[in-house]
Parts: C-alpha cells; sequence; structure tokens
C-alpha cells in the first residue's frame, strides 16, 4: 500500500519561536536590511552604531549582501542602499494576494479625481505596511515608498483597518503600554482611540487629522475579501491647505466607492 508523504511547512513540534529555533547570526543580517529601509543611504559607521554591533562584523553581512546584490554601496559616498535582489523579494510578497495589481486602476482614478496621492496600505504584524501609490501631479504631495512602516493608530488605513478587526485584536493593541504621539493631535488616549474606531466602523472610513504630520491630511476606507475580512486599506493623502476640512465629506465617498469596487474584484459578496 502506497502512502504519500504529508508535505509540511515546518516540522513537527516547532511551532514555537522561541530563540532555539532561530538563527542569530541570520537575525542579525535581516536586521541589517531592515535598517537599510528604513532610510535611503548609510554608511558602515552608521549601520554599526544604530544596531550596537562591530564595524567588522557589520562589513561581514554587507559583503555577503553585496555578493547577492541584495545591498548596494555607493564608492563616492561610502554609502550603503538596498539592492534590486532585495527589491524582488519583496515583490514577490506584493505578488502573493494580486491586491496591489487590482488596486493599481483604482488608484489612479482616485488620484485623478479627487487630485491627491492615493495610497495602499495592509496590516503587517501590528503595523501598517504601505504597499503601492500613486503620486499627486502637484508639487506639494505626501509620500510613502512601499514598505514603509507606520503605526495603526497615526494611520487613515491603519485605524480603517483597526476598526474592522476583531476585538481582541483590538483589544491587545489598545492595551499597549505606550501608544506613540507624534503630533498634539495623535489619539494616544485609549478610550479614545476606543471612542475613535467605533466612530470609523460606523461611518466606514478614517480620518487622520494631522496625527502623524502636521499639515497632512488622509482620508481612508477598508478594503475586504471574500470572507468579509478587512484585508487592505486604500486612501488618499494630502496637505491641509487643498485637504480643507470642507472637502472632507465629498472625498471620503470617493474613497469608500473605490474601496467597495477593490473589494469586490476580491470576492466581497460574490
Amino acid at each position: 500500500m502506497n502512502s504519500q508523504k504529508r508535505l509540511r511547512g515546518r516540522p513537527k513540534s516547532f511551532y514555537d519561536n522561541s530563540a532555539q529555533n532561530r538563527i542569530q547570526a541570520l537575525d542579525r543580517a535581516l536586521d541589517v536590511l531592515n535598517c537599510l529601509a528604513e532610510k535611503s543611504g548609510m554608511t558602515l559607521t552608521e549601520i554599526a552604531e544604530k544596531l550596537d554591533q562591530s564595524p567588522a562584523t557589520i562589513y561581514r553581512v554587507l559583503a555577503t549582501f553585496e555578493a547577492r546584490q541584495a545591498v548596494e554601496m555607493d564608492p563616492a559616498s561610502q554609502e550603503w542602499f538596498i539592492g534590486p535582489t532585495s527589491f524582488r523579494l519583496g515583490s514577490a510578497f506584493l505578488r502573493r494576494t494580486g491586491v496591489v495589481e487590482r488596486a493599481r486602476p483604482l488608484m489612479r482614478e482616485l488620484m485623478e479625481e479627487t487630485g491627491e496621492t492615493a495610497n495602499l496600505g495592509t496590516e503587517v504584524s501590528g503595523q501598517v505596511m504601505f504597499l503601492s501609490q500613486v503620486e499627486t501631479h502637484e508639487n506639494i504631495r505626501a509620500f510613502f515608498s512601499p514598505g514603509t512602516i507606520s503605526p495603526m493608530h497615526a494611520s487613515g488605513i491603519g485605524k480603517a483597518l483597526l476598526a474592522h478587526a476583531e476585538q481582541s485584536v483590538i483589544d491587545k493593541y489598545v492595551a499597549q503600554e505606550n501608544l506613540a504621539s507624534f503630533t498634539d493631535k495623535t489619539i494616544s488616549d485609549k478610550d479614545g482611540l476606543r471612542d475613535e474606531l467605533a466612530k470609523i466602523k460606523a461611518q466606514g472610513y478614517a480620518f487622520d487629522n494631522e496625527e502623524k504630520n502636521i499639515g497632512m491630511r488622509c482620508i481612508a476606507a477598508p478594503v475586504f475579501n471574500y470572507y468579509g475580512e478587512a484585508v487592505a486599506g486604500i486612501s488618499i493623502s494630502g496637505p491641509t491647505i487643498r485637504l480643507s476640512l470642507d472637502r472632507i465629506d465629498l472625498v471620503s465617498k470617493m474613497v469608500m466607492k473605490k474601496a467597495a469596487t477593490l473589494s469586490k474584484s476580491l470576492g466581497l459578496g460574490s
């Protein structure tokens, strides 16, 4: 009797995330990539100081990554940058759900209709990761490169996703010891954040009123999959001088309409 071997993604009994199941050297190497992803161009000394590692250790990591084109160095400035291999690997993540490809045409339409930058983001490990952006033609505009991370409570997309998360997820997020404040308008009060999330869920969109950056506003709506789960958020962001308070009602309807169209393309209601 032939028995088919069961395919697994990990060995049996290895379902914990303890240190014994991680490779320390690989952890350190990925810390270097994360460091370079957060800032465009860093010297060896800057990376070593930020990660509290010796320059010799960091250089060996960079040299290994450079051989695989995961990082690059500018000889003139002596600064290191993310390389094409890292971009290719990150693009594989974007292709996983297809939501980026489906969203791009709608984001272009939203940018043209509102005159502001359109964004797409999703939740990753309790934070918002921006996946794609269609920039406005205006000189003053918001910019988030793909892969940019932002706290959920200080982001339009983040608040939209958090408002439609399971109650246990909301409770865990709100229970954090310190909700960081970035401006005097950041909602860092726990009760205030709960009230804000309830309001967002009721009205269908989130409004970031200079909560991360003074002078910038954002309107976001959740995108749902076939199962009715909020898997992404679509938004527009722009300066307060253009995205004035009297435009919020009209623009929020435009954003929600595009989010609903994208949700339908992902199977919602089918």
